[in-house]
């Protein structure tokens, strides 16, 4: 007898940890609903990547949504801010850098609850991780135990007792490079996702932001290819 699988919601942004994020929910058994937020952000060539995952991660849906964030700015990702590059490891986990969008993952979630709610989906997975990070707030363990709290307040299915949302982070504790083990075991190709700040026109990372940094790392670490393509500068730094 073929049983019906669970419906699961996947923010995917079409960087390294989301499509780990989606290649671990789809081996738990889930059947994946995708969604990614165009929402203004200079690395926009991310959403082409996501596309790119969806599909090969054979998503049951991939949804693109949009919200204009860069109307409100206040983040090197949706304003005229320079994204910082070249900064030392040990700097990039200190403070909350200019490259955090205000609210994003709150916004980002509350679209996930919706299409979750509206699907019969009590599963929403989101790749946030609180070890290899930029000191964003909204990626840290009590701030997800709180968004799940919200959920089972804020929704119909929640207060008539129909489902338990549980938000889902189970990359939250791992180090990037055990990220990469796991996404490589999984059969995630990195070479379909962009994981740059600033990426080219052309979709090429630069190499030296934050992003780029931890990515680098964690490939070194992990002791597996970058496939990732680079800005020719960045290959010689």
């Amino acid at each position: 007898m073929n049983e019906t699988k669970k419906k699961a919601v996947v923010l995917l942004s079409g960087g390294l940890d989301s499509a780990t994020t989606l290649a671990f929910a789809r081996d738990a058994g889930f059947e994946c609903y995708a969604l990614t937020i165009l929402y203004g952000q200079r690395h926009a060539a991310e959403v082409a990547a996501a596309r790119r995952v969806a599909a090969a991660l054979k998503a049951a849906r991939h949804v693109v949504s949009e919200i204009d964030l860069r109307a409100f700015g206040g983040s090197a990702l949706t304003d005229d801010i320079a994204v910082p590059k070249g900064r030392a490891i040990e700097d990039i986990s200190q403070g909350i850098p200019v490259t955090y969008v205000p609210a994003r993952n709150t916004v980002f979630l509350a679209f996930a609850l919706a299409w979750a709610e509206a699907l019969g989906a009590h599963d929403i997975f989101i790749g946030v991780n609180a070890v290899d990070y930029s000191g964003y707030p909204d990626c840290r363990p009590e701030y997800i135990a709180a968004f799940e709290r919200m959920a089972n307040l804020a929704t119909k299915a929640g207060v008539e007792g129909i489902a338990h949302f549980a938000i889902q982070t189970p990359l939250i504790t791992m180090a990037k490079a055990d990220i990469i083990r796991l996404g490589t075991k999984l059969g995630v190709d990195y070479g379909l996702t962009v994981s740059c700040y600033d990426p080219s026109a052309q979709g090429e990372a630069c190499g030296a932001c934050d992003a780029c940094v931890l990515r680098r790392k964690g490939f070194a670490e992990a002791g597996v290819a970058d496939p990732a393509r680079y800005r020719a500068a960045a290959l010689i730094s």
